[in-house]
């Protein structure tokens, strides 16, 4: 057991290097692209940074889904959980770079990428407590409705988009093809690096047999959001400040979208319908954070400094507080339930899954 918790450890350490120097290099190649592209950082952060960023999140839901019996309460759970996690990264990365001067480098038409994300995150947690019984061709309307919403979201966003003439002034130093190329290449680094990390993770839990099937679902959440977490502070660091909040909201949006993608695999029903009392605390929690960081970036001016950097470190505590009580409200129905595979046991075939 030493040796495997050993291995696993060190998988981790790597694997997270992997991860953090990979998502910030996609900050980097976004930025150009933003650039080249003229598309511009709103845009670029919110569709490919968060595309990039958030497909270890995909696979994982895929996969949770896929397995003998499925285990739909996962894919759920980390879509919210890792949307709970965004906003606290938003929040820590904001007060790290200036706390109103960060906030004061954000262009107002992100207001519109806030409201996506709001919505549809609260579409989701509506479908998932009316638990509509519509299926076309073995998927749940509810989530061929979220999907339709995100492209017509993302249409919206693109059209609103702020005009980039003065966003980024400096050559890139690259070719557009380059650009694409190297973006590609690391958003590859990405996926595989967050695999790995995943998998280590959840094996030290297994190991250790230190995570509750809720925290399980965290755990989960926070080590597939580690890249959005490094491509945040590597947006922050070059100035782009627009890319790094594009990024945040995008990646939230892209995995509400994950659900409709998760459901085509899933077929013990409608995927949405699964939601519990804990997914409900995690997702409101989230839509309250994202709300809040909303007024935040939108009130700015209005707002004194002071007050900026309370609010920020208050949704850092109201995150942790939401994962207390998710973990409590969690590990309650696991106690009642006897007949249910403990979490850690089937997210860990997850990651076993995903390396075969």
């Amino acid at each position: 057991m030493g040796g495997d918790l050993t291995i696993a450890i060190l998988v981790l350490l790597a694997s997270a290097g992997a991860v953090v120097f990979c998502g910030a290099k996609l900050a980097v190649y976004g930025d150009a692209l933003a650039s080249l592209t003229g598309w511009g950082r709103l845009f670029v952060g919110s569709l490919l940074v968060a595309l990039a960023t958030s497909l270890p999140e995909l696979s994982t839901n895929i996969s949770a889904v896929q397995l003998d019996p499925p285990n739909p309460e996962l894919a759920v759970g980390t879509v919210f959980g890792a949307n709970m996690k965004n906003m606290v990264t938003l929040a820590a990365v904001a007060l790290a770079f200036g706390g109103k001067s960060f906030l004061k480098r954000v262009a107002p038409e992100q207001g519109y990428l806030i409201v996506v994300a709001v919505g549809l995150t609260g579409v989701a947690l509506l479908f998932g407590a009316l638990k509509i019984g519509v299926e076309v061709w073995d998927v749940g309307l509810s989530s061929i409705i979220v999907i339709v919403l995100f492209v017509l979201g993302m249409w919206w966003v693109y059209k609103t988009r702020p005009n980039n003439a003065n966003e980024n002034e400096e050559d890139p130093g690259m070719t557009l093809s380059r650009a694409w190329v190297m973006f590609g290449l690391v958003s590859g680094g990405v996926v595989i690096a967050g695999f790995a990390l995943a998998w280590s993770a959840d094996e030290i839990a297994e190991i250790t047999g230190i995570a509750s099937s809720t925290m399980g679902i965290l755990l989960v959440a926070f080590v597939t959001t580690i890249p959005e977490i490094s491509a945040t502070v590597a947006a922050a660091r070059l100035g782009a400040m627009d890319l790094a909040v594009a990024g945040i909201y995008g990646s939230s949006v892209f995995n509400v979208s994950i659900l409709f993608y998760s459901d085509i695999f899933y077929r013990d029903g409608i995927l949405m319908n699964q939601a519990e009392p804990a997914h409900f605390v995690a997702g409101g929690v989230a839509l309250g954070l994202m709300v809040a960081g909303g007024v935040l970036i939108m009130m700015r001016s209005r707002i004194r400094p002071a007050v900026v950097v309370v609010a920020l470190a208050l949704i850092a505590v109201v995150y942790l507080v939401g994962a207390v009580v998710v973990a409590t409200v969690g590990g309650t129905e696991d106690e009642e339930s006897t007949e249910s595979v403990p979490l850690d046991s089937q997210s860990a075939k997850i990651f076993r899954t995903l390396g075969e």
